[in-house]
């Protein structure tokens, strides 16, 4: 009995620290925010082979980290929300809709409709949907975003909202990819002490960036500097970034951040390393962006430069490997071993499986390493042709709320996350162990009563 208890306590206890030790790789810059679930919706019928389901259709809603408020819809119909996921701005190609031949036509929508037409009334004449109200128009909105992204047979339970999903449906047109509100490139960039390394260009829809060099900035005489060598506060979109190492210092490195406030553009996408569900960008407040890169240098040997991103057209992390070194870099990536040779950049690509997690620590000279951690979510369940996409809740295709059978009246389970799963996880194991020593002890018993 003690021991099923400790095991239940256990699982519990995992689980907790589990959630709470989730690592951020590094990114490529932008808005980081974390969801707090939908906020204006409406409902939605899935026609699939097993039936219908009623589910949970509009706009979610995340908050940013350093301020701001956003605004999404999912494009990843049939992954679970997780609770209080923390999410990335990020390129489409690190998404299913890098592959998605539609993407563009769901950047329309997004552009075309609520909440960025916020006149419902002339949105509706439009659509010829007489009236609508804001959850009439969330979940056409998302219903025929979903036929975009999942390929879903989907229609929205409200006769005003069916009319304007249809209507968005037929006059989507292919929009492009909108830029990432603040990226920095390259994110990493190695070299010989003695000048300048660099340039590290800003990339940005803010008017301008705030420049913070790290703690360390000065301890090696190493500083973050402009095109003319003066030290930088400040840098506008196309801005150069400098890390100024004088020819004695120390092998080290330096990182710079830069910060912004500004509207994320409609239609960039957020993903979670969490496997909590994909979401596109529909509205920003003013929120705050930022970006980190990095400088290492040696006076001899090779000088490596790492980064990485995900590459959704070949279900593979992409990690560019820069050498501005004289000695050839040489590391090995699941037992593959890989050669950079001197003053060369090349990327080099790890093939993984969908849904596979990752924690790559690569070394480099000096005692000097970059881990990448995350997990690859290039698919939604309807692009897998059957295949089981595994997610870390229940069996619900929905992203959010309690899921109805309408075939059968059965509620199915909540597809957001919760934090009693691992309890009740544990506690059901705890009961195995007390019913095998239940039939142990009842067994002896017997054993005596025939002796």
């Amino acid at each position: 009995m003690v021991s099923g208890l400790v095991v239940a306590g256990a699982l519990a206890a995992a689980g907790t620290a589990a959630a709470a030790t989730d690592e951020t790789p590094r990114t490529q810059g932008g808005a980081t925010a974390t969801i707090g679930g939908l906020k204006t919706y409406g409902t939605a019928v899935i026609h699939g082979t097993g039936g219908d389901q009623q589910v949970s259709a509009g706009l979610f809603e995340m908050s940013v980290d350093g301020g701001g408020t956003l605004q999404t819809y999912c494009v990843d119909l049939d992954n679970p929300t997780q609770r209080d996921a923390k999410y990335q701005e990020t390129s489409w190609s690190g998404t299913s809709l890098g592959a998605n031949k539609n993407a563009g036509r769901i950047r329309w929508i997004l552009e075309n409709s609520y909440p960025q037409v916020n006149d419902l009334a002339a949105l509706a004449e439009k659509a010829g949907a007489g009236g609508l109200s804001e959850q009439d128009a969330a979940a056409g909105t998302q219903v025929a975003i979903w036929r975009y992204s999942d390929g879903a047979d989907v229609d929205a339970a409200d006769p005003q909202a069916e009319k304007l999903a249809d209507w968005l449906e037929k006059h989507a047109r292919d929009l492009a990819e909108p830029k990432a509100s603040l990226t920095l490139d390259p994110p990493a960039i190695s070299g010989h002490p003695g000048g300048l390394l660099g340039p590290v260009t800003v990339h940005t829809d803010a008017a301008s960036v705030t420049v913070i060099p790290a703690a360390n900035e000065g301890t090696s005489g190493a500083r973050i500097v402009g095109e003319d060598g003066e030290p930088i506060t400040s840098a506008a979109n196309g801005g150069k970034i400098y890390f100024e190492v004088p020819e004695d210092a120390a092998d080290g490195s330096l990182e710079v951040t830069v910060q912004a406030s500004t509207t994320v553009p409609v239609g960039r996408a957020f993903t979670s390393e969490n496997r909590s569900q994909t979401q596109i960008l529909a509205g920003s407040s003013e929120s705050t962006v930022s970006a980190t890169a990095s400088a290492t240098w040696a006076a001899k040997g090779a000088v490596p430069a790492l980064s990485a991103r995900r590459d959704c057209a070949h279900s593979a992390l992409a990690i560019a490997a820069a050498n501005q070194g004289d000695e050839a870099f040489t590391f090995g990536l699941m037992g593959v071993t890989y050669t950079i040779p001197a003053a060369t950049t090349r990327t080099v690509t790890v093939p993984l499986q969908e849904d596979q997690s990752y924690d790559f620590t690569i070394s480099g000279p000096n005692g000097t390493s970059e881990r990448f951690t995350g997990v690859l979510d290039c698919k939604t369940q309807s692009s897998t042709a059957g295949d089981s996409v595994q997610t870390l809740s229940g069996p619900s295709p929905v992203s959010a709320g309690i899921t109805k059978d309408t075939t059968t009246g059965t509620d199915l389970a909540d597809t957001g996350g919760s934090t009693m799963t691992p309890l009740i996880a544990g506690v059901a194991i705890g009961f195995v162990v007390l019913g095998g020593a239940a039939l142990v002890l009842s067994r002896r018993k017997e054993a005596r009563a025939n002796d």
